[in-house]
């Protein structure tokens, strides 16, 4: 089979791999639809991954070709979305089925073989039915849909409707939690971002003009210390990763309100002590936020996305900008690293 291989910083490959075969519990799934995440992007060009050579990419979902000792037969043919966390079952949090938060964890893409190639090896027990009328592309997009869902439903715990939300990051993950917000019924909502592209999609999914704000032309810090004299926010989520929004986000809280961390830290994070005061006398809940919920069971976040998907509530497909056969991954990965033009979702078709 064809696959890009990562064998260490700078170093990926698109090379000729054996087609691995599924050991016990595993099915063998023929790729069909591959999502770059923005996590993808230090993997290749910064920093590695925790293992030489790897077939990364976590946003997948296929077709079942072969299925290994153990696996119910009537799996083959079945089309599959993937949970990428390999959970150890062993932890506190595994005996919990918190499995997000094993202790001892494998993941496709990053730990173990992933998706970037034409086949892929994954437990049986990671696996969701897709039906006929929901897109391989859509089903590929289930992971970043449940980490938003996850964000999301935490987020929203013990909050009414009319709650004021505020939302700063709108890459993929960001547009999915304001996506999930409005279909849930919370309106309320104002988005900071920095892109153009991002303002005609904040709009596109029924964000009002007026309530999103480009840092690069308005100053964010400005509008949120505007709405914390009017009382601040209930829920602010946190979709960047950065120092500056962290602080922006405890600074805007309302006294009892929430700060919601989504984003992976670019940098080391601190707070300035006048912002750790109002951390404290605000009394505000910070929660942070990792992955997703499945257990295979109908209330986890990953089944929370397909119902949406399966009922066309929600259409993530529309955030797909560009798509690309599989041996043409560099260029997605070119354009996510260079930010020469606007981008949402880059998807790898391979076979196509």
């Amino acid at each position: 089979m064809k696959a890009w291989r990562l064998y260490g910083i700078n170093d990926l490959r698109y090379e000729e791999c054996e087609t691995p075969s599924p050991k016990e519990g595993q099915v063998l799934l023929r790729v069909k639809a591959a999502g770059i995440c923005g996590s993808d992007i230090p993997r290749v060009f910064d920093t590695g991954a925790h293992r030489h050579p790897l077939i990364m990419g976590h946003e997948f979902a296929g077709v079942v070709e072969d299925v290994g000792p153990g696996v119910d037969k009537n799996l083959f043919r079945k089309r599959m979305g993937v949970f990428p966390l390999i959970p150890c079952g062993k932890c506190m949090p595994c005996r919990q089925g918190h499995y997000e938060m094993c202790r001892s964890y494998g993941y496709l893409g990053s730990r173990c073989d992933g998706g970037f190639g034409e086949y892929v090896c994954v437990p049986a027990k990671n696996l969701i039915e897709i039906p006929e009328d929901v897109s391989f592309e859509e089903a590929a997009m289930l992971e970043p849909m449940a980490v938003a869902a996850h964000a999301m439903r935490r987020g929203i715990t013990g909050r009414k409707k009319e709650s004021l939300i505020a939302l700063c990051g709108f890459g993929t993950i960001g547009m999915l939690i304001a996506s999930l917000l409005l279909e849930a019924g919370y309106a309320n909502i104002y988005v900071i971002g920095n892109k153009e592209f991002q303002r005609k999609q904040a709009i596109a999914i029924g964000i009002s003009k007026e309530r999103y704000f480009d840092s690069r032309k308005e100053d964010g810090a400005e509008w949120l210390q505007k709405e914390a004299e009017a009382g601040g926010v209930d829920v602010f989520f946190e979709c960047t990763g950065r120092n500056q929004v962290l602080s922006w986000g405890i600074d805007s809280g309302r006294p009892g309100g929430s700060v919601i961390l989504v984003g992976n830290p670019f940098t080391d994070m601190a707070l300035e002590k006048a912002v750790y005061w109002k951390l404290l006398r605000n009394q505000l809940t910070v929660t942070g936020i990792w992955n997703s919920s499945f257990t295979g069971e109908d209330g986890d976040d990953w089944h929370y996305g397909l119902k949406r998907l399966k009922t066309h509530v929600l259409t993530p497909s529309a955030l797909i900008t560009h798509r690309f056969p599989l041996e043409c991954l560099g260029e997605g990965l070119a354009i996510m690293r260079e930010k020469k033009e606007d981008y949402g979702k880059i998807m790898i078709l391979p076979g196509s």
